[in-house]
């Protein structure tokens, strides 16, 4: 079907219906959104644990016609929602052609667009305008001006068109009006300055605005929504009151509540989908992937207003598959099968995401993010296989016995350094972990046996002797020496 080309063709559409002519974006968007939902259409889809919580909120605020803004840490997908607003636009706009503001053909904001109908009438150029153009973001800094934001007077437009500084036909528009009939985000909205929030509100409540000392009236159709983190919405206090009233709703955001949400948001999200050997990873792998992130936001030495970005486990899952895909290729294994020592080789994936309190700085990232995975194993450990016996394991590492694998070594030959553990391979099969006929994850579930016991200092774990004794027997025969860095020399 041939779309209306001018101003006249329009009028025999749709589009030329009354209710059409005076719908603003608001309006549209709570039409969409309501058809979506009586149609059972999925709302803001990859959004995930926001479904009892977040999105019914979000939900009302559209319906609401509301301004809003998204208060929450930094890793809760505040973006990619404000982002999934733009399903709720119509596939496409018409718009006056040749207008930077997006003119209305039935009712223009603009010097041009009032012109170009009092010039051509009904045979006014249409153009049509994508869902993908009507939506504009901007990230908020200290140096953000009112010219990025509403616009500035463009002395070459005036010396070319011969007009006066003062005509808005010389105005160079900003982002504001440039989202016109559309939707306009501004990420980090504290870190914009005061006296930019105030032009942002005087042009949200009066509609008007002052270029170069000259008055402009915009009568702009703008879906405003905002993101903020709490420290700085609360305590610094930053988002000036007028703006602050104008937002109709305030919706709190959240890590994920369970490590099964959090798990499938790191799986969804992680580039896990390599080009070369295939993988597989065993579950409880990611599940301890991801609790050190839930130990890191329940860590006294980890600064809790900044939070603990679910861009940390993702990271860590993506190194740790490296890790173990390094491993595939120089050893010939044809399946990369990550385990749990490809999680400490993950740390540099942890250090960079957390700031530290006082102590933590103390201590350093490094040491920190090793006693998290530990403790991880640990509890995804007690969580599988919790109740299960496991003394024969215990006995044999107090009787002096001491284990040291090489983590680049072949599953098959780890294998065989395990078994000289009694029990601990009838173990892993006996609790469900892994099969003794899959070697890459018998592997991992022996390492996630001997973590979680040193997690529980029932055994103790160095990087330099390796698995051993918890408390060893002074009174006893010397242990055998394992270097300058054991725990018994």
């Amino acid at each position: 079907m041939t779309k209306p080309s001018t101003l006249r063709d329009l009028r025999q559409t749709e589009w030329g219906t009354p209710e059409r002519q005076r719908r603003r974006i608001k309006d549209e968007m709570r039409q969409n959104l309501l058809r979506a939902l009586e149609s059972g259409q999925p709302l803001f889809p990859g959004i995930v644990g926001f479904e009892d919580t977040v999105i019914p909120q979000l939900v009302n605020a559209v319906l609401s016609r509301h301004n809003f803004i998204l208060l929450g840490l930094r890793g809760q997908a505040k973006t990619r929602i404000i982002r999934g607003l733009l399903e709720l636009l119509d596939e496409e706009i018409p718009i006056l052609q040749g207008s930077e503001v997006n003119d209305s053909p039935f009712g223009p904001i603009s010097k041009y667009g009032r012109q170009l109908l009092e010039e051509c009438g009904d045979a006014a150029p249409i153009a049509w305008l994508p869902r993908s153009q009507r939506y504009i973001e901007k990230l908020a800094t200290p140096d953000v001006t009112i010219a990025d934001i509403i616009g500035d007077v463009d002395p070459i437009k005036a010396a070319r068109g011969g007009h006066l500084l003062s005509d808005e036909l010389t105005i160079h528009y900003g982002l504001l009006p440039r989202a016109n009939r559309g939707i306009f985000a501004i990420n980090e909205l504290p870190d914009l300055a005061a006296k930019i929030q105030v032009g942002l509100f005087n042009i949200m409540q009066e509609g008007d605005v002052q270029i170069k000392g000259y008055p402009i009236r915009l009568e702009l159709d703008v879906a405003l929504d905002f993101t903020a983190n709490p420290l700085d919405y609360t305590a610094r206090g930053k988002i000036i009151t007028p703006l602050k009233d104008r937002v109709g709703s305030e919706i709190s955001t959240h890590y994920p509540r369970t490590i099964e949400l959090g798990m499938a948001i790191t799986s969804q999200e992680a580039w896990v989908a390599r080009d070369g050997r295939p993988f597989r990873i065993p579950d409880f792998v990611a599940e301890v992937v991801e609790r050190i992130a839930f130990e890191a936001r329940t860590d006294k030495r980890i600064d809790k207003r900044s939070g603990v970005s679910q861009r940390l486990p993702i990271s860590v899952l993506e190194n740790v598959l490296s890790n173990a895909e390094r491993r595939a290729v120089l050893t010939g294994e044809p399946t990369v099968v990550p385990r749990i020592s490809d999680v400490y080789a993950a740390v540099p994936a942890i250090t960079g995401k957390l700031e530290l309190e006082y102590e933590g700085e103390l201590q350093g990232a490094d040491t920190i993010a090793r006693d998290l995975i530990r403790r991880a194993a640990g509890a995804t450990f007690e969580e599988r296989a919790g109740g299960a016996n496991t003394d024969d394991i215990v006995h044999w590492f107090d009787e002096g016995g001491a284990l040291k694998v090489s983590h680049d070594e072949r599953s098959e030959a780890l294998l065989k350094g395990f078994g000289v553990v009694p029990g601990l391979l009838d173990f892993v099969t006996s609790v469900g972990l892994a099969s003794r006929d899959d070697p890459g994850v018998a592997v991992a579930a022996c390492e996630l046996v001997l973590e979680g016991l040193a997690a529980q200092k029932r055994i103790a774990r160095s990087e330099e002797a390796g698995y051993s004794r918890a408390r060893p027997d002074r009174s006893g025969p010397p242990f055998p020496k394992s270097g300058p860095g054991s725990p018994y020399a």
